[in-house]
């Protein structure tokens, strides 16, 4: 803990994306290039969008080894230690440092970034040292970009785009990218079919759709319905992407439980499972659709239809405003 209270290292904590992950909080609160409508962490006091030196390379490694040994030591496993602050990463001009004086705990680093900053050749240089990075693609419309990211305004969208593919071409980890749907903004078929556009040139290991799950920054932030998140699903699969959600379950969402409400749940959390889908899990089971009767009718799951199929999904728990 610095000076200013604040939390470097925190976790590990279950993360669908990273397993076990160990949080590193780099940045200072509330210092973003962005101040989006739906942060879940208030709105940004700071606006940068240059990195800068925040907290000292060594003083990050004191705290996530300390933190890495007392998890160690409760037998917790780590699977990655992860750049996940309170503001934007890369705003850290010793982020490569830090990683680099990381490296020998020997756990893989991951680095979840709103890639405001990926034009700069800095920025996209420390994160090359990254074993895994996600980057923000909530649009790639100038007028929505601005009213849902409320960006610096020296940024430019063309240029983060154009940094995103570069990055994209030359990088040798993993990378995923994860776009937050807000109802009546970015989730149009319109909109999403230009990221779907997008991200097929950028081919990500993975692209997630999220939605807001928790209080947002800004008043009359909705998440979109079920049909419209399916809607972005089957959008993005159309261009060959592997599409996952983000909306906040935290059920096992990857194994068979040998529970099938769990398993349902857990699925439809993060892909829309076919009627013939939950046929074939409930055949399994040797469950009956009295099953999903019950969770259609307490509020867990949903039906919906796209191009003439119909598909469940797991119900957003929508913030309160």
């Amino acid at each position: 803990m610095t000076t200013d209270q604040t939390i470097l290292a925190f976790g590990p904590v279950p993360s669908r994306r990273l397993g076990r992950s160990l949080g590193i909080n780099n940045i200072p609160p509330k210092i973003c290039s962005y101040s989006c409508i739906y942060c879940q962490v208030g709105r940004t006091v700071t606006r940068e969008a240059r990195p800068r030196t925040l907290f000292h390379p060594e003083e990050i490694h004191h705290a996530v080894a300390a933190q890495v040994e007392a998890a160690r030591s409760a037998g917790e496993e780590i699977d990655y230690l992860s750049f996940v602050p309170d503001g934007e990463p890369t705003l850290d001009e010793n982020l490569a440092l830090s990683i680099e004086l990381l490296r020998p705990l020997g756990i893989k680093i991951a680095v979840i970034s709103n890639g405001s900053l990926i034009w700069r050749d800095d920025v996209q240089s420390m994160l090359h040292k990254a074993d895994w990075v996600s980057l923000k693609v909530d649009t790639v419309d100038e007028s929505i970009w601005r009213r849902l990211n409320r960006p610096h305004g020296q940024l430019r969208l063309p240029d983060i785009l154009h940094g995103i593919a570069d990055f994209a071409r030359r990088y040798q980890g993993e990378l995923c990218t994860e776009t937050m749907l807000v109802a009546d903004v970015n989730d149009h078929q319109a909109s999403i079919t230009q990221v779907a556009r997008f991200l097929a040139n950028v081919k990500p290991r993975k692209a997630y759709l999220s939605v807001p799950t928790r209080p947002p920054a800004g008043p009359d932030v909705r998440a979109p319905d079920e049909a419209a998140i399916n809607r972005a699903y089957q959008l993005l699969r159309r261009r060959g992407q592997d599409v996952e959600y983000l909306i906040g379950y935290e059920g096992d969402a990857f194994a068979s439980t040998g529970n099938v409400e769990q398993d349902l749940l857990g699925i439809t959390a993060v892909h829309p499972m076919r009627e013939e889908a939950v046929n074939t899990l409930l055949s399994r089971e040797k469950a009956g659709w009295e099953v999903v009767r019950q969770l259609l009718a307490e509020g867990k799951l949903k039906r919906v239809e796209f191009a003439g199929k119909r598909f469940y999904v797991r119900r957003i728990n929508k913030p309160r405003a």
